[in-house]
């Protein structure tokens, strides 16, 4: 009987465990949302609320490392529970970095909110909308502990970047044309370049899922499709193709 309630005692604090990082992430996603909101709407009350939010997520992190080290101590898990564990502390610093990043965009929001409006800014929330639906469903393989749906997301990055690099194509042209375009440009590109991060940590989530179900790591290099650092603007070229040349990469 007691053995029973030992057992029983550990499952309690594990599910605690996936409680909280569950929470971390309805949490990062809604400040996500809540950024996107702001920067569309030029909405500066609303940027403020999400970079005083952050301190919630930074909270349910530090929440998240002590059990999980009392746990480790205390219970010195193995297989499947040890990888519980771990799992749940590698994704409680994903989601921790998704809270800053969407901190940031909100950040950026303000001080563009100081300047004339800027109509790249409308090519941001149909990238932020399939970050978003990734984390969403980053979140639901890790609470129901699916693979494949892991594995789905780790794809869908390569998405991502393919967005991140045609918006930095884009902003490095109407940099281009105006000069006047640069101070807006510049913010709004960190702001995408931000967006692009919360992706890469929502693949990290995925891995780590998978990891967690199945005790394999994801086989293979992650797809990317960000070639933004290998850009080459060439002045030549008229309005269309301005920013559009890509230079070969070096090898390694």
């Amino acid at each position: 009987m007691n053995s029973e309630h030992i057992v029983k005692s550990f499952d309690e604090e594990l599910q605690r465990l996936n409680a909280v990082v569950l929470r971390m992430g309805g949490v990062a996603e809604a400040q996500l949302a809540s950024a996107i909101e702001a920067l569309v709407r030029r909405d500066s009350d609303l940027a403020r609320k999400v970079v005083a939010g952050d301190e919630a997520i930074d909270q349910m992190d530090l929440e998240l490392d002590e059990n999980a080290v009392r746990t480790l101590a205390l219970r010195q898990p193995m297989a499947n529970d040890l990888r519980e564990v771990i799992s749940a502390l590698k994704i409680s610093g994903d989601l921790e970095r998704i809270g800053d990043y969407a901190k940031n965009v909100a950040k950026r929001t303000l001080a563009l909110n100081q300047l004339t409006p800027h109509e790249a800014a409308r090519s941001i929330p149909r990238m932020a909308k399939l970050v978003q639906a990734i984390i969403k469903d980053v979140l639901d393989a890790y609470a129901n502990h699916d693979p494949n749906r892991a594995i789905d997301v780790w794809h869908r990055d390569e998405e991502v970047d393919e967005m991140y690099t045609a918006l930095f194509r884009e902003l490095l042209t109407y940099m281009m044309e105006d000069p006047r375009n640069i101070t807006p440009c510049t913010h709004l590109l960190f702001i995408a370049k931000n967006i692009e991060r919360i992706g890469d940590h929502a693949t990290n989530i995925a891995e780590t899922t998978h990891y967690l179900s199945t005790g394999k790591r994801i086989h293979g290099g992650r797809p990317k499709g960000d070639m933004s650092s290998f850009q080459v603007v060439n002045p030549d070229d008229d309005g269309n193709n301005r920013g559009a040349g890509t230079k070969k990469k070096e090898e390694a």
